[in-house]
């Protein structure tokens, strides 16, 4: 066995988060006593509101642990816990800003001549909600999600906007959650962010793929392989994701799930995904990969 798989063995044995893990442990008052949501809202006064609500949700705090429980404790996959909603969330604004600084309009603006900060609040409550589902089961869980979100989001967004406006900016939230499944169609530039963002939380073995946690698979050492996402903005495109890996397994993370997630998402023209391997051993095999 070479070096580099006796690395790689070491890491796909060990959890998929080990943060994960632990919090699955805690009570539920533990838990979400540790949870902190930071999203940079700048100058937007009603993403800064959202945000503060949330900070204070128990109930959605509780939300976020159960799904966790569930994923790792009683499913032994990977996590799902209010660390993968703070990634998604934060992943999802840098995408929807890069976008807006090129010109690209979300459809809050295109569609019902609000705002770009409007477009904001719904997709960062679209990543905050997209999986709670898994609070109630695995399977199906953007149904559930859709369930639990509707309530949820119009709780969350009561007085910061009236109606009409407060229905349809829950809608909007609701057809991101739904459309971050695997087989979503998404109707809009912020339901798309979500979608791809929620698909690129691959760093250091958090893949998106469910894969049991010490089981030697292609999931876990595709997972393993990747040791980090940057996001900036491009030249050629709007937004330059660039996946750093430390083998070339990590390219089936990069088919499997990110290429299923952006075709579709309506994010394509503005988006470039290059992988690069940085280990000697690889490079001259597979230096550089571009999703097409």
């Amino acid at each position: 066995m070479s070096q580099l798989d006796k690395e790689l063995r070491e890491r796909i044995e060990e959890p998929a988060s080990e943060e994960a893990e632990r919090e699955a442990r805690l009570s539920p008052s533990e838990a979400t006593a540790q949870m902190r949501i930071n999203v940079p809202a700048q100058r937007n006064r009603k993403l800064r509101a959202l945000l503060g609500r949330v900070s204070e949700d128990e109930a959605l705090k509780a939300y976020w642990h159960v799904s966790n429980v569930n994923a790792v404790k009683r499913l032994g996959i990977n996590d799902h816990s209010w660390v993968h909603i703070q990634i998604v969330a934060n992943i999802a604004l840098r995408l929807l800003r890069l976008l807006a600084k090129r010109g690209v309009e979300p459809a809050m603006v295109a569609d019902y001549g609000l705002e770009r900060d409007d477009a904001e609040v719904v997709v960062v409550l679209g990543a905050l909600l997209h999986c709670i589902g898994m609070a109630v089961h695995r399977d199906r869980h953007e149904d559930w999600s859709l369930f639990l979100s509707e309530p949820k989001a119009r709780g969350l967004l009561q007085g910061i906007y009236e109606e009409p406006e407060l229905t349809v900016v829950v809608c909007e939230v609701l057809q991101a959650i739904t459309s971050h499944r695997e087989s979503g169609h998404p109707l809009t530039v912020e339901a798309g962010v979500v979608r791809v963002a929620d698909a690129l939380d691959i760093e250091e073995g958090r893949s998106r793929i469910p894969f049991e946690r010490g089981r030697v698979s292609i999931h876990s050492i595709s997972a393993a392989a990747i040791d980090e996402v940057v996001i900036s903005e491009g030249k050629e495109r709007a937004v330059l994701v660039e996946i750093k890996m430390n083998n070339s397994a990590g390219l089936y993370q990069v088919d499997e799930l990110l290429k299923a997630k952006m075709h579709g998402s309506g994010l394509e023209p503005y988006v470039e995904v290059v992988a690069r391997i940085d280990t000697e051993a690889e490079k001259s095999l597979v230096p550089i990969y571009r999703l097409e």
